[in-house]
């Protein structure tokens, strides 16, 4: 858990995202044009105006017979088009092979000054009578057109007399997807033009193309007398699917007239002689590809990338990534959710907002997937290293403090880690006639030791029960705290109370070991209320949640008078001032600890309350009123007065204070003395 921190594991989440996008993996690209596929869905149908298909379809093989027909039928269909009125006309069929039905010079005669357009087809063999075309170039576009092994052209008849002759097939995305359609391709130093781009030329009248290019790729591509063309880098335009085109059965010559001006694409769609290929709307005639792709350009709205795209997309993406880590570190976990949400949804509005607006294409994968993976990582990292730090709690603090108090802890861990000043009160306890305990176990330091735990035991779970801390255990002693690290506005009286509860639960515990033949055993507190100084401190190697202070100090040392004044739990005077009216005190002493000029009082309280210690309590205020006024006589007479009152519980005190007075009998003190006992021992 050393290294395993929030800010590590999402830093390596977006490098792993960053090269992901880098590296264009498999599964990313096919997301990215998924997400492409869906931006279509809003486009409305659009009827084509200027394109129209003659059917190859299941009415024209009955008219005309079995496919593939004597290509003298083509011709007959292509003088009934140019006698209709029909603009260019485009075979996408490959006539690579003399018709052995005959024919040929039929067809021959019709494309001759007809405007017809044939179709070649890249191979990955060898290249025969393919039909290149001339380009003018700026640049060198040649390394990232698409190369083709070899080029089925046709027969050479067809391809000289042809007006033109285009490249017919696709080059589908990783998915068999046909999304994007390459508009000029090379064998070596030749270049060969698209279907779609060949009609361009034939109709504009001109030989060749240009084709401008930089470091990036091709940067734009034209035929000359036309607008510029909107391609990739490597010379392809992204399909726009939303078009439509009227269809008329090549039987139907009748209805020829229909198809005046347009560009009339004889295509196969019966059943077995067509190829179908994928688009993003589902299966397509082949020359569907060739269609929408002429559509696109004749209509200026062909799709792009602008060259700024990658740039905001990596950058949303590192963005949104740094986001949601801060985000999933330091907000709550419901703005760190609705942060996902909306960057998320974010992400698929700009991505709409470009496609339907300016036709671009903005990747929204990459930030959809920062979002995705690195907020539901940031979150759950979060979650799980405070789970690892809630379980860390819980071990450190489960025998320590209360349940309450560990949950607490748990949800708020800055209570531990942050240090603070603040009041509390500390008590100190002490174990009292351990040494006959012990000797009673002889060599059974087991049976020993299992005793001691129950008295740790009994001793603690008072503390727990009023939702102390345990600071620490020191041999037979024991530190606890209130008012740390969870609030306690009234620490002291919890304070004095659990100091009562700890006294009986260590005589429940010695009727438990004197039924075992055990002698008994005491405990001796000292709780003093002051400023405390807390927080985790220790080394990097071991540290603990200590409390530190003066007022701590001045805890210890008054526990440590518990023997001397043969009282069993003492407060310092700032206690008693919070809690004087909510228990029966006697005041022992105005005492100077070890290491202070300046006297405290020093009170003892009693667990009963009787109406009949009213009357001794004020006789015990009398007698440190003599005593301060150095009238030891009267102090000693009142102490043996009060010997046995307070069911005896106090005898010890007032055999200490008689001793006392005798021995300030014989000393020469000062008029102004202000009965303040200094004490040189801890």
């Amino acid at each position: 858990m050393k290294y395993l921190t929030h800010w590590t594991l999402a830093f390596i989440t977006a490098i792993v995202v960053g090269l992901v996008h880098y590296n264009n993996g498999t599964l990313v690209e096919t997301a990215r044009l998924k997400g492409f596929d869906y931006l279509q869905t809003f486009d409305e149908p659009v009827q084509s105006r200027d394109i129209a298909v003659v059917a190859i379809d299941e009415h024209a093989i009955e008219k005309y017979g079995q496919w593939p027909w004597k290509r003298d039928v083509l011709a007959d269909i292509i003088w009934k088009l140019r006698e209709a009125g029909a603009g260019i006309i485009v075979l996408p069929i490959l006539f690579s092979e003399y018709d052995r039905l005959g024919g040929d010079q039929e067809l021959l005669d019709a494309m001759i000054g007809n405007g017809v357009v044939i179709a070649q087809n890249g191979s990955f063999g060898a290249n025969k009578n393919g039909v290149p075309r001339g380009v003018a170039k700026i640049g060198d576009p040649l390394p990232f057109l698409f190369e083709w092994e070899g080029m089925l052209g046709p027969i050479p008849e067809f391809g000289e007399y042809a007006d033109g002759v285009g490249v017919l097939n696709t080059v589908p995305e990783i998915d068999g997807v046909v999304r994007r359609l390459p508009m000029l391709m090379r064998i070596g130093d030749d270049v060969y033009p698209a279907l779609a781009i060949e009609v361009i030329r034939v109709a504009v009248g001109e030989p060749s193309y240009q084709v401008k290019s930089n470091a990036g790729g091709i940067d734009k591509m034209r035929v000359p007398g036309y607008p510029i063309i909107q391609t990739d880098p490597n010379a392809r335009i992204w399909l726009r699917w939303n078009k439509e085109f009227e269809t008329i059965s090549a039987a139907e010559e009748e209805h020829f007239y229909m198809l005046a001006d347009k560009t009339v694409i004889i295509g196969a769609q019966a059943d077995g002689i067509g190829g179908i290929i994928a688009s993003p709307k589902g299966g397509q005639y082949n020359y569907m590809p060739s269609a929408v792709s002429l559509q696109n350009i004749m209509d200026g709205d062909t799709i792009s990338r602008p060259y700024w795209a990658f740039l905001a997309e990596l950058g949303a993406t590192f963005s949104i990534g740094f986001l949601l880590v801060v985000l999933g570190r330091y907000a709550p976990y419901w703005l760190a959710g609705l942060s996902i949400v909306l960057f998320a949804g974010g992400s698929v509005y700009a991505s709409w907002y470009a496609w339907t607006n300016y036709l671009y294409l903005l990747d929204a994968t990459m930030p959809l997937l920062a979002t995705v993976v690195v907020g539901l990582h940031a979150v759950f990292a979060r979650f799980v290293l405070e789970f690892f730090e809630k379980q860390k709690i819980k071990r450190q603090f489960a025998g320590y403090a209360s349940p309450t108090v560990v949950r607490m802890l748990q949800e708020n861990p800055a209570l531990i880690k942050q240090g603070m000043k603040k009041e509390v009160s500390i008590c100190f306890s002490d174990l009292r006639g351990f040494t006959p305990l012990g000797e009673s176990f002889g060599d059974d330091v087991a049976g020993l030791t299992k005793i001691m735990n129950g008295y740790m035991d009994a001793i603690t779970q008072p503390i727990l029960d009023a939702d102390g801390m345990v600071i620490k255990y020191i041999g037979d002693a024991s530190m606890h705290v209130h008012n740390a690290p969870i609030d306690d506005p009234d620490h002291p009286r919890t304070a004095v109370q659990c100091g009562l509860d700890m006294l009986k639960a260590v005589e429940v515990f010695n009727d438990k070991i004197t039924s075992e033949g055990r002698p008994p055993v005491g405990m001796g507190a000292g709780i003093n209320t002051g400023l405390g100084y807390l927080g985790e401190m220790g080394s990097t190697q071991r540290h603990s949640y200590d409390v530190l202070g003066d007022s701590v100090s001045t805890a210890a040392r008054i526990e440590s008078k518990c023997k001397e004044y043969g009282c069993v739990l003492l407060v310092g005077d700032a206690t008693y001032q919070s809690t004087k009216d909510d228990f029966f005190y006697l005041k022992v002493d105005d005492l100077a600890v070890k290491g202070k000029t300046v006297g405290i009082g020093i009170w003892t309280v009693l667990d009963d309350v009787r109406p009949v210690w009213s009357s001794a309590q004020k006789k015990h205020q009398q007698m440190h009123q003599d005593y301060r006024a150095q009238r030891f006589d009267d102090a000693i007479a009142k102490c043996r007065m009060l010997h046995d009152h307070f069911d005896h519980k106090m005898e010890g005190y007032y055999d200490m204070w008689i001793e006392r007075c005798e021995y300030m009998k014989t000393q020469d003190l000062p008029k102004d003395w202000n009965g303040v006992f200094i004490a040189t021992t801890k």
